[in-house]
């Protein structure tokens, strides 16, 4: 490998060829510093390249450059530069060469290597995997595979709660039940498709239970639908999006269509079936109750004076069993009621907001998710995972802003100290109320 580069310029006054300048740099530097350092000599023993000459003319004068590689060492290539600038003529013309820079080639090549090697590494870097990408990644499959069971004796899919709780919720087939525990329902059953007969182990588990039937947006939905209201007791039925399958729904769609379920003896007037007996009370589809559901009471929330009489289901009321016998036998007569099941300490901490300017989050099992300032909580609201909030409830003005980004986020449940009176209408996936709705 060459080590160095001298470069020179060079000035003739006169029209000269290259044959002439090499001839003239090979002459007379012959002897000047031994027969070691002839130039013809160095060259046969691979110590100099080939010289190299670029020229033009100027007039009556040739210029330009001359390259002589080197591969002699640094202090033996800096006495060659120097010995080609006593030459003086080239034929009969005066002549001045003089060295303008001897360039370290392996320098040069270390730095395109240098250079190289970050175009490379920036490659590598780019193609390296995340270890914490990796992580989260695996651990969002995990948690979007719920745990599903077989159940009964007809081994049909379910969520793991589907038998403690006193909600259940009847889907079509296994992968509705897996996409609706991703959002916390683990109270679901599937009834296998489109069959003639509902399976025993369905109706068997249905009683003194609610219950809720979710079918898909189609045909096949509305089969079932006839199918399961003409052999059982429903309670209410909730519909996907028309062309849509509930395996499909994103959380969001999945509360919005259960905030939407009417009572199954509407539905079944809809469908021009016979009148079924009068549809019980129901809750509000519940995920699997936590150690907070076994405190919980009720008590009777009045619908928001507001409410459209038009909606296809009687405005959401939380209900839960007050002390007096005669407030539950109100809760009981009122026709297509549902009911939230709401945890004592849940209405206490609610007594406890007024005066403070503060919200509190909760999910489906009324968990606490957050507590915050009320001047924060429409953009928090916007910054949530859909489905992540059930309910908020805060000393603040429930206005059609956080109403709209309830819904963009699958909340369903707003409590507020009052409603603003530029709020123009009731989001069908949102119930909302105030601190004086509930008695």
């Amino acid at each position: 490998m060459l080590k160095y580069l001298i470069r020179a310029s060079f000035e003739v006054d006169g029209r000269v060829e290259k044959h002439d300048i090499i001839g003239a740099v090979f002459g007379q530097t012959e002897g000047l510093l031994g027969s070691e350092f002839n130039l013809e000599e160095l060259q046969n023993k691979d110590k100099i390249g080939r010289v190299h000459i670029d020229l033009k003319y100027q007039g009556t004068k040739t210029v330009g450059e001359i390259q002589i590689p080197s591969n002699l060492d640094r202090v033996e290539t800096v006495l060659l530069a120097a010995m080609i600038e006593t030459v003086d003529k080239v034929g009969p013309y005066t002549a001045r060469i003089t060295v303008e820079s001897i360039e370290d080639l392996r320098a040069e090549k270390l730095k395109w290597i240098v250079q190289r090697a970050r175009e490379l590494l920036q490659t590598v870097k780019e193609q390296e995997p995340d270890i914490k990408e990796i992580i989260r990644e695996v651990t969002q499959r995990i948690e979007a595979q719920p745990k599903v069971i077989e159940y009964g004796e007809d081994k049909l899919p379910a969520g793991p709660d589907v038998e403690k709780s006193d909600t259940i919720i009847i889907v079509e087939g296994r992968a509705d039940v897996i996409n609706l525990g991703r959002y916390g329902y683990t109270n679901t059953i599937a009834i296998g498709g489109a069959k003639e007969r509902v399976p025993k182990t369905i109706i068997d588990l249905a009683k003194g239970k609610k219950v809720i039937l979710f079918v898909d947006g189609d045909r096949g939905g509305e089969m079932i639908m006839r199918t399961v209201l003409s052999q059982m007791h429903v309670d209410y039925v909730a519909r996907a999006p028309k062309g849509m399958e509930v395996e499909q729904l994103t959380g969001k769609e999945v509360a919005r269509a259960l905030a939407q379920m009417v009572p199954a003896e509407e539905m079944m007037k809809q469908l021009g079936m016979a009148p079924a007996q009068p549809a019980q009370q129901v809750q509000q589809p519940q995920p699997p109750a936590g150690a907070a559901a076994q405190q919980e009471q009720q008590v009777v929330v009045q619908p928001p004076a507001a409410q459209p009489p038009q909606q296809p289901q009687a405005e959401a009321q939380a209900v839960a069993q007050e002390a007096q016998p005669q407030q539950a036998e109100v809760a009981q007569q009122q026709a297509g009621v549902t009911s939230l099941i709401m945890p004592k300490q849940v209405l206490d901490n609610m007594k406890e907001l007024k005066g403070t300017l503060e919200a509190v989050a909760y999910d489906r099992s009324w968990n606490e998710v957050a507590r915050l300032k009320v001047k924060d909580l429409f953009n928090w609201m916007q910054q949530i995972e859909p489905g992540k909030v059930y309910a908020v409830v805060f000393d603040g003005i429930i206005t059609q802003r956080l109403i709209d980004a309830a819904s963009e986020k699958g909340v369903a449940l707003l409590i507020g100290a009052r409603i603003g009176s530029k709020v123009s209408s009731r989001k069908g996936d949102v119930v909302f109320m105030t601190f004086s709705d509930i008695v």
